[in-house]
């Protein structure tokens, strides 16, 4: 008798996680939290920017399942519970808007500047890409905003509360362009066959995988190089990994080109959350 609501809990929160883009949004949750320990930000303040942009991160997934119902189950997405019939609308919904209230409750907790910096510049922007962005060609400006933004929410948490240096909001939009360019490469087709056409869609996936991986190693050097003072040896030795794998990314076959350029974000997120200490 006690194993069916549990077995229940389970059916429902499995798909529920698999709608809410739990990669990206662990991803994103991860470089937040390596930017809070970086900036020595106190153990209450990185916990709680870590939990909001989590929470954050939840709805803008979730949103983005909703609003793709019908062009989901119109290519018949089995990786999508929502279109697989796997989870109902109304579950996703009513824990959007959990995680909306706690989304805003933690960002503010977070500090204000940082909270309004969060809910502004991430979530919105977040949400505005699937409302409307998503199917323009200014699919990737969400990203740069978004992606821009996370070094802020973190220093703005601090105390006292200070703006990051520009070089490291240029290196986090640039990456997050990047990530746009390689996310949107795993979906082109589907996405075409539903009219979403952002810039990736527009420019193909020969152009967007040479601009994905130009965009990383940018990204690379400008946190390699944007600090003040000579950069250490082994951000050097960095940039040097980051140049073999660009030279994979663009010529391999099969899909090392994807997994080189997904190497080459890892080691990205690792520099800047070196640098940034």
């Amino acid at each position: 008798m006690t194993t069916r609501p549990q077995a229940t809990r389970s059916a429902v929160l499995l798909p529920l996680l698999r709608a809410a883009h739990l990669g990206p949004s662990v991803a994103v949750t991860t470089v937040v939290a390596l930017l809070a320990l970086a900036m020595d930000l106190p153990a209450y303040q990185g916990v709680v920017v870590t939990v909001a942009v989590f929470t954050g991160q939840l709805t803008i997934g979730w949103g983005n399942d909703l609003l793709d119902l019908d062009r989901d189950r119109a290519v018949g997405r089995p990786d999508k519970p929502l279109a697989s019939g796997d989870l109902a609308p109304s579950v996703v919904r009513r824990w959007l808007i959990v995680a909306a209230a706690a989304c805003v409750v933690l960002s503010l907790l977070a500090g204000w500047r940082s909270g309004v910096t969060h809910l502004v510049l991430l979530v919105a922007f977040g949400h505005l890409y699937n409302v409307y962005f998503k199917a323009t060609p200014w699919s990737w400006l969400p990203y740069a905003v978004a992606f821009g933004s996370l070094p802020a929410v973190v220093s703005l948490a601090n105390s006292p509360p200070q703006w990051p240096p520009t070089w490291m909001v240029g290196a986090a939009a640039t990456l997050g362009v990047a990530a746009h360019f390689l996310n949107t490469l795993l979906d082109l087709e589907d996405d075409a066959a539903t009219g979403v056409r952002g810039l990736p869609h527009r420019l193909g996936a020969m152009r967007s995988r040479l601009i994905a991986t130009a965009l990383l190693v940018l990204a690379s050097a400008v946190t390699v190089l944007g600090p003040a003072g000579a950069p250490a040896t082994w951000a050097w030795a960095a940039l040097a990994v980051v140049v073999a794998l660009a030279a994979l990314a663009l010529f391999g076959s099969g899909r090392s080109p994807f997994y080189a350029a997904i190497t080459i974000a890892l080691v990205n997120v690792g520099l800047l959350a070196a640098v940034a200490g």
